[in-house]
């Protein structure tokens, strides 16, 4: 799934590509994928429309637009943006969902393989409305060790879990967690009121390092990730735990270790250097 890395590069990557761009018309392929307009609405307000800026909040992918909408598209598992000049890969056809016609002759299509992803049209109201319920952005100055320990101060939850809590920290999902809690050497399942603030400090340091490498990087291909140009993130070459079941521990070499008990989804660890 685009976490923020993938997220920030495909924003970065449109923003440069089809910034001043303007809108001619709309193709919707599958109508299942939009949320909060339907393929007639979206097409009569985004034509003539000149996209202003693309940009990132959480894992969410946004182009403001001359009109005052805002397209937000969350890729979620296997969903993409790409800007298409014409060579575009023939296997990717049968993905488009949708597919944005601009004035200068090329195309910005949202492709997603396994239709899990959405792409919404929101006004200023519903948009301010819609991302004002999200938590804090973890590579702003305003995520500190004191912010991530009120975060987490009080919680019975595994840390783990609340790191991946878009209501508290935006951006982090199962790859990054993964990552962050083995570079901190806290253990996954470890309550969120259990950690001193030295851990706290380590572990906000580390979501922080971990976010920041993966976007020099441009993100992380373990399966389906493609940025806005089609290509592959080397992160994947980076990474310590996720992925690396009963490999050696990069730190110690004692085997990694999975689980599906903590939060339903693949826990990496080391049961070495990161005891419960």
């Amino acid at each position: 799934m685009p976490e923020l890395p993938e997220t920030e590069t495909i924003a970065r990557d449109l923003d440069a590509e089809v910034r001043g761009a303007t809108i001619t018309g709309v193709q919707v392929h599958r109508a299942d994928v939009l949320r909060e307009v339907d393929a007639r609405a979206l097409a009569r307000r985004v034509r003539g429309a000149r996209i202003e800026r693309a940009w990132r909040r959480a894992k969410l992918v946004i182009l403001d637009l001359s009109t005052g909408d805002r397209l937000v598209v969350q890729p979620r598992f296997t969903g993409a943006l790409l800007v298409d000049t014409g060579d575009l890969a023939e296997r990717e056809h049968r993905f488009l969902r949708v597919t944005f016609e601009l004035a200068d002759g090329r195309k910005l299509h949202y492709r997603d393989i396994r239709c899990l992803g959405t792409v919404a049209l929101m006004g200023p109201e519903r948009f301010a409305a819609y991302v004002g319920a999200l938590g804090v952005e973890p590579l702003d100055p305003a995520f500190t060790a004191a912010h991530l320990s009120a975060l987490l101060r009080g919680s019975r939850q595994a840390v783990k879990k609340l790191l991946q809590d878009q209501r508290r920290v935006v951006g982090v999902g199962n790859i990054y967690a993964n990552e962050a809690l083995w570079r901190a050497r806290v253990h996954p399942a470890r309550t969120g009121a259990s950690l001193s603030e030295s851990e706290v400090a380590a572990l906000r340091d580390a979501v922080v390092s971990v976010l920041g490498e993966s976007i020099a990087l441009r993100g992380t291909s373990f399966r389906d990730y493609v940025d806005a140009r089609g290509e592959r993130g080397g992160f994947v070459e980076k990474l310590a735990v996720y992925g690396r079941a009963d490999a050696p521990c990069p730190r110690c070499g004692t085997p990694l270790v999975d689980t599906h008990d903590i939060d339903g989804r693949t826990t990496v660890y080391c049961p070495n250097c990161q005891r419960q």
